[in-house]
């Protein structure tokens, strides 16, 4: 799935990558940074504006980790062919999962750049929270989130967000992501809205509560 085209990032985003700068390595000399939240709630396009706003950091998508198999049960992947070698200084090499031709593809290199981020349902796992230095949570509720993902991806995808629906509400049920969220981010009519989320834990300075344009109508 090619990363979506995303504008220039506001200042919310752009106070938010000094923030993650600022950040202690978490995976050997990466600061990696989960960007979670509901199918549809808009994580692909949040990290395409955050990674500009880093210069360009690597982004690893839980979709190419993923796959129809294994909706959710890819820790081990996850952890043997980028977690092991980040933390070791070395770059990891993944291989990508083709979800029309329902295989797995050549790998990838991603290397152990200053930050990463890993953007996808699940991406503030129990598992995975632990090689974090900061999660982010994408704030829609997870109806809307739906909704909205079943207008993008059209009526071919009705029977494959059927069985998405139920893996995701299993899965946050068993291994919930929100709680532990350091920030919450929420989309608005313009821009993001930064806050502070549940874990407490907003970064090394200051307190952060960060918008651009007008609050968007909920």
């Amino acid at each position: 799935m090619n990363p979506p085209l995303s504008p220039v990032p506001g200042p919310a985003v752009r106070d938010l990558a000094a923030r993650i700068r600022r950040l202690s390595p978490s995976c050997g000399p990466v600061r990696l940074v989960g960007v979670d939240g509901h199918a549809g709630s808009g994580k692909s396009t949040f990290a395409g504006q955050l990674a500009g706003a880093l210069g360009g950091a690597p982004v690893l998508r839980l979709d190419d980790i993923a796959s129809h198999d294994a909706l959710f049960d890819w820790t081990g992947r996850l952890r043997e062919q980028v977690i092991e070698p980040l933390s070791q200084s070395r770059t990891a090499h993944y291989t990508p999962y083709d979800w029309r031709e329902r295989r797995f593809g050549p790998p990838l290199p991603l290397p152990p750049a200053p930050v990463v981020l890993v953007e996808g349902v699940g991406a503030g796992r129990r598992a995975l929270r632990p090689h974090l230095a900061l999660l982010l949570w994408m704030e829609l509720a997870r109806e809307q989130a739906w909704a909205r993902g079943r207008s993008r991806d059209g009526e071919k995808q009705r029977e494959f967000w059927n069985g998405w629906v139920a893996a995701e509400r299993r899965h946050f049920a068993d291994d919930p992501s929100r709680p532990f969220a350091d920030l919450l981010v929420r989309q608005r009519a313009q821009g993001y809205e930064v806050l502070a989320g549940p874990a407490g834990t907003v970064g090394p300075d200051q307190p952060l509560t960060h918008g651009d344009g007008p609050p968007a109508v909920c």
